[in-house]
């Protein structure tokens, strides 16, 4: 579980850890709607050298980045044969019974892996690159407008960075309990699916536990501060944008520009 590195804070002094949270929470919208708008390896393939620019600008090892992969590796291999095997096309290059490989499912399954690959990377590089803090007064201010109509904008921000704070410290707490379990003589290593999921289920009761016993402390130590949500709060340090954003957000326009014009003048190859 050490290996799961979404929620967590790389400290760097680089140029992507200075720009402003709310441009990054853009950015990486953007980013998305460029993924999910490239239909072809052209416009991905713009999208995953913006990515490796951006770790490179982070000065994040690569390693580090790319073990966020590993969370959704069973996904992957799972959506992937899917797309192998059962997506129709007319270039057929193998079939038996209800299952056929086509060249058209191998292209779509390609796509598919990528896109996914990519949105987790980019993902991650925002919690690599942003303080919890600066996370949740950058959610906040983005959902400012939402205060109009009576959501409380700054529970929703909390709620967020809580919950992005707590993945590695629950990842860490599996770690633990494994080790305790392991240390009595169970065999967590060995044995098939099955024997896995059963192993799990002692695992998950304590984890659980855990989780509810951290809730309720983190509640007391937030009364023991008198926390009082968004009520004459002040902020130690205000956000505004520099010209670092302003390039962050002429980036991403030209991101999605890009992938457009790449989508319309070489189509999807199936």
């Amino acid at each position: 579980m050490k290996d799961v590195t979404f929620g967590q804070y790389y400290p760097r002094d680089s140029f992507v850890h200075r720009i402003d949270p709310r441009m990054k929470f853009l950015f990486l919208i953007a980013y998305i709607v460029a993924i999910f708008l490239a239909t072809n390896f052209y416009g991905l393939a713009v999208c995953t050298a913006v990515l490796v620019v951006i770790i490179a600008l982070a000065r994040i090892p690569f390693g580090k980045v790319l073990r966020s992969i590993r969370g959704i590796l069973v996904l992957l291999v799972f959506t992937a044969l899917l797309n192998i095997l059962f997506v129709d096309g007319e270039t057929v290059y193998a079939q038996w019974w209800i299952f056929v490989i086509t060249r058209e499912g191998l292209l779509f399954a390609g796509l598919l892996s990528l896109r996914l690959v990519l949105l987790v990377l980019c993902s991650s590089m925002l919690t690599f690159t942003t303080t919890p803090v600066s996370l949740t007064d950058g959610v906040e201010s983005l959902l400012t407008p939402l205060k109009w109509i009576k959501l409380p904008v700054h529970a929703l921000a909390l709620v967020m960075s809580i919950a992005l704070r707590m993945i590695p410290v629950l990842m860490d707490e599996v770690d633990r309990i494994k080790n305790a379990q392991r240390a009595r003589g169970a065999d967590l290593d060995r044995g098939g699916l099955i024997y896995k999921i059963r192993t799990t289920i002692p695992i998950l009761v304590p984890l659980v536990l855990s989780a509810l016993r951290r809730a309720d402390e983190l509640g007391d130590a937030m009364d023991a501060r008198c926390y009082m949500g968004d009520k004459h709060r002040t902020k130690y340090k205000k956000l505004h944008f520099t010209w670092r954003d302003l390039l962050a957000f002429l980036v991403g326009a030209a991101l999605i520009t890009g992938v457009v014009l790449l989508r319309i003048y070489l189509p999807a190859p199936f």
